[in-house]
């Protein structure tokens, strides 16, 4: 039964060996790994590239004018025209390298706090939305006296779209929503609302943290004013990703930073910026992490994505079925369209103590608030366990996670 469901050209076993990781074990088990969602795994040409930058190939971008800082600044920025295509971007100057999804949010949250804002404006959000998409807007509207607002969503975690309308008003600066739910797994319509809200002039920034690795992306297509994505969720490093913004949008924002980079000329009265993309990239950027990132990009790129999809749409259905004869079972997160997210609690039994027990028989999911505490208390719930699932996982690790989970279960109650 283990790969019977699986029946395409996409080599499951072949991917799985490009991924290091996956063949150790924990606590004397095979390792299945289930928390892709909070950060996936990373093949061998992101490894290696990393470690041949830093070995033979180090050196700071944009400055020098030797060879090694050339091919450096060569790679850099044949990995921003890389992640111009993967989002399809209409111009590399619209693609901002960051630290993260975070980072990103927060880049054009600040921006808004102090070009945009003030007393009496609203900013829209949802009442999903991981904190990076909550926080940075809270604090800019503080700052500017303006309202932060939240899409509600009823009980299968589906936005309730009904007064669209009227959340969307003459006061509204900005709706920034996640794309996808990284606890619930919801696909939100998301087209539907940059529409709603373009209708009336109002821009809208999408968290695509969950989205970039699991569909693909077309900023253009969308019509987004704003994309922010992590590298390190797409299979590539940590501490590198990526906002896109229209051209118009990020001329309208002032910069995030100051320093080296960004700027054109200064002196001690005035600073005149650099032009986009680097007017919001201030000092020494992760050049390793860029490098490792065009490698990400390359490598999923190449997968055959409608086979992938079916692939994780599989695992998900198949977890979802076999997960669901546990007594006392709850999914949080119903919707009809999601992405292999499995979030779920059992009657009387709290979501650390089970990841606890499956963590001892080699399966590792996360368990908590998922950094989505009022989507929590809208369940009324403390936290869930939450199997993710990528393209390198297999249904033998659904059925394993099926029989652990059943077994800790028992064990608990």
């Amino acid at each position: 039964m283990v790969e019977e469901h699986i029946k395409h050209t996409f080599d499951l076993n072949a991917v799985r060996q490009d991924f290091p990781l996956l063949a150790r074990k924990m606590n004397g088990k095979p390792l299945v790994f289930l928390d892709s969602a909070a950060s996936s795994q990373k093949p061998s040409v992101v490894i290696d590239a990393i470690a041949q930058y830093y070995k033979y190939e180090h050196a700071n971008v944009h400055r020098g004018v030797y060879a090694i800082s050339a091919a450096a600044t060569d790679a850099f920025e044949a990995s921003r025209e890389a992640a111009k295509d993967f989002l399809n971007a209409g111009s590399a100057r619209e693609v901002i390298f960051t630290k993260g999804t975070t980072e990103g949010i927060n880049l054009v949250a600040a921006g808004f706090e102090r070009a945009m804002l003030k007393q009496g404006d609203e900013v829209l959000i949802s009442v999903m939305e991981h904190h990076s998409n909550i926080v940075p807007w809270q604090i800019a509207c503080e700052q500017t006296g303006a309202t932060l607002k939240a899409i509600p969503i009823n009980d299968d975690g589906d936005l309730i779209l009904d007064d669209l309308d009227h959340l969307i008003n003459d006061r509204t600066r900005i709706v920034a929503i996640v794309h996808i739910s990284n606890t619930l797994g919801t696909i939100n319509p998301v087209k539907e609302i940059i529409s709603k809200a373009h209708e009336k002039g109002v821009p809208v920034l999408l968290d695509g943290a969950q989205a970039a690795p699991h569909m693909k992306i077309d900023v253009q297509a969308l019509d987004v004013d704003f994309y922010a994505c992590s590298g390190h969720k797409m299979y590539g490093p940590t501490g590198i990703g990526l906002l896109y913004g229209k051209e118009a949008w990020l001329n309208k924002l002032p910069p995030y930073q100051g320093g080296g980079e960004m700027i054109k000329e200064v002196t001690l009265e005035k600073t005149v910026f650099n032009e986009l993309p680097f007017k919001f990239e201030a000092g020494t950027p992760n050049i390793a992490g860029v490098i490792g990132l065009h490698k990400a990009i390359d490598y999923i790129t190449a997968l055959p994505w409608d086979e992938v999809h079916a692939h994780e749409q599989a695992l998900l259905d198949h977890a979802t079925e076999l997960l669901g004869q546990i007594d006392g079972i709850q999914y949080i997160g119903k919707a009809k369209n999601k992405a292999s997210v499995l979030s779920f609690v059992v009657d009387g039994v709290h979501p650390h103590d089970l990841g606890t027990l499956l963590d001892q028989q080699g399966i590792a999911v996360r368990t908590g608030h998922h950094c989505t505490e009022p989507l929590m208390r809208r369940f009324g719930i403390p936290g869930t366990v939450r199997a993710s699932f990528s393209f390198y996982n297999t249904h033998e690790e659904v059925e394993k996670l099926y029989n652990a989970t059943s077994k800790a279960v028992k064990m608990l109650l």
